[in-house]
């Protein structure tokens, strides 16, 4: 097929266009040439006819086309039919407010205002262009008019697959309610929060149904496996008895089971040092359906004979979106000193403090191995602490964040800091911070350190064998104070590791050697330390 216009110029816009030339039949010949015809509407020529498709003979065909005036570009006066902002965002408002929008563009706006009507709540809405002129035969004018502007609100909504997903997070997480300005873009871009739940998914993108005088939406979710049982096994020996000593924890981790948001957290930890710890944490969203979650914490601890401490905890939670969380509350500590005997070092004291946190999290939900990739976690309190007569002002400031850089889909750095300095202008033995440990520095006994400052760096290069497998190596570093003993020192941590999911969970193994700046590694203080984190 060869195609032709009124004049050698007109020719030579078709041919600069491109068209396909070879059919296999007469029906694939017609396509082209309306196609071809709509290409040319869209390059500005809008007064265009088909003269004629002439068979030349058994196997060539020849069109004829008028082009006739190329128009550049067509001017559409403001009429308040369509918000002005809508209008500037397709860029193409001049200082008088006019639209003036290219030929090849006229199509693609017009789309995209209508998208823009529709997340405003007039899903069928639609645009006309009428009372088109030619101006200068190179350029048109003429008015937009809109019809169908009618705002839809969101009349219901049905959740399927988890019809039991807790009703406040749909307000407060998801920010979707009844009786809003419906639009099925913000729809989708909300949902797509559920991805940061671990008690929830979503199955399929969200559909409507519109009804003459109704707008229903569907969600599809279904209830994901959040609870977790976490614990290790670690065993070293003994520096004083050259003997293999053995410790461990275990970690509980309830989510969602009442289908309100819900979690309960309980750890006991039993270490080589004859220390314990328990912690139960209750953590209730949205309460009475408002904004506001309330965070419980009692954690009591017992190093040996030595003193045993009670803390309290309450905050209040404001989730301000899916990934940010500030919140503010109270801390009242009692400290017991079982041995009395009168020690400066370790005695009776009661402290308060208030404090404020703010939590941001980004998950990584596509990786079983590691399902968040970035976390900042940081908190500042200030109050009082008493013991005998002494009244003193304290205060302290907590961060705890870690990084994950994945360089490739096998190869990341992982990167993590811990700080932790308590201020006071005199200090207790058994109320400063404690570190150490398969969480903390690798290498050294869990929680065998105390300071009243330190700072922990954990660093890892991750080598992933497949979706289940990773190996990995262990480089930590710290540094801490503790005034009590005039003492500060540089800690360091090597090793290597490994994780795997198994049928029961992610399993963790890691080998790892602490020294201080002035010892030499010996591998009769190396550690191992065994995990296992169980979903269920």
């Amino acid at each position: 097929m060869t195609c032709f216009g009124s004049s050698e110029n007109e020719t030579k816009s078709i041919d600069s266009l491109g068209y396909k030339n070879m059919f296999e039949d007469y029906s694939s010949l017609e396509t082209e040439v309306s196609n071809l015809k709509k290409t040319l509407i869209k390059a500005g020529y809008i007064e265009i006819e088909q003269l004629h498709l002439i068979k030349r003979n058994d196997s060539s065909y020849d069109a004829h086309f008028s082009l006739r005036n190329k128009y550049n570009s067509i001017t559409i006066s403001h009429n308040n039919l369509v918000d002005l902002p809508i209008l500037k965002s397709t860029g193409f408002l001049d200082t008088s407010n006019d639209l003036i929008i290219p030929i090849e563009n006229i199509e693609s706006t017009l789309e995209f205002i209508n998208s823009q009507l529709a997340n405003k709540g007039n899903p069928f809405s639609s645009l006309i262009l009428t009372d088109i002129i030619s101006i200068d035969h190179s350029y048109l004018k003429g008015s937009l008019s809109v019809s169908e502007l009618n705002t839809r609100t969101m009349d219901k909504l049905v959740l399927k697959g988890y019809e039991k997903f807790p009703k406040s997070f749909i307000k407060r997480y998801l920010k979707i309610k009844t009786n809003q300005t419906f639009s099925l873009e913000k729809i989708k871009e909300k949902t797509k929060a559920l991805n940061d739940l671990a008690f929830a998914n979503q199955i399929r993108d969200p559909e409507v149904l519109f009804t003459k005088d109704s707008t229903i939406l569907y969600m599809y979710l279904e209830k994901a496996k959040s609870n977790t049982f976490d614990g290790f096994l670690g065993f070293g020996t003994n520096e004083a008895t050259n003997k293999i000593e053995f410790d461990g924890y275990l970690n509980l981790n309830l989510t969602n089971n009442l289908n309100y948001g819900e979690s309960l957290k309980l750890l006991y930890k039993s270490d080589e040092s004859d220390q314990q710890t328990f912690d139960l944490e209750l953590d209730a969203p949205y309460i009475l359906n408002t904004p506001i979650g309330v965070n419980l914490n009692l954690n009591i601890f017992k190093r040996d004979s030595s003193f045993v401490t009670v803390t309290q905890a309450i905050k209040l939670n404001y989730q301000i979106n899916s990934k940010h969380i500030i919140s503010g509350g109270t801390t009242s500590v009692n400290s017991t000193d079982l041995l009395d005997l009168s020690s400066s070092l370790i005695t009776d004291y009661s402290s308060n403090q208030y404090f404020v946190n703010y939590m941001y999290t980004n998950r990584q939900n596509f990786n079983l191995l590691f399902p968040i990739n970035f976390l900042f976690n940081v908190s500042t309190g200030i109050g009082n602490r008493s013991y005998e007569n002494l009244n003193e002002k304290q205060s302290n400031f907590y961060l705890n964040t870690f990084k994950i850089f994945n360089l490739n889909d096998k190869n990341s750095i992982y990167g993590k800091v811990n700080f932790n300095y308590l201020v006071s202008d005199s200090y207790l033995e058994n109320e400063l911070p404690r570190f150490g440990g398969i969480n903390s520095i690798r290498g050294f006994e869990e929680n065998s350190l105390i300071a009243n400052l330190y700072a922990v760096l954990n660093t890892e290069y991750r080598y992933k064998l497949n979706n289940s497998i990773y190996v990995h190596s262990v480089i930590d570093a710290a540094y801490f104070e503790n005034q009590i003993t005039d003492q500060k020192e540089k800690l360091f941590g090597f090793g290597f590791g490994f994780g795997l999911i198994t049928k029961a969970g992610l399993f963790r193994f890691n080998y790892t050697s602490g020294k201080t700046e002035s010892q030499r590694f010996k591998l009769s203080d190396s550690k191992i330390h065994l995990s296992l984190t169980t979903t269920f």
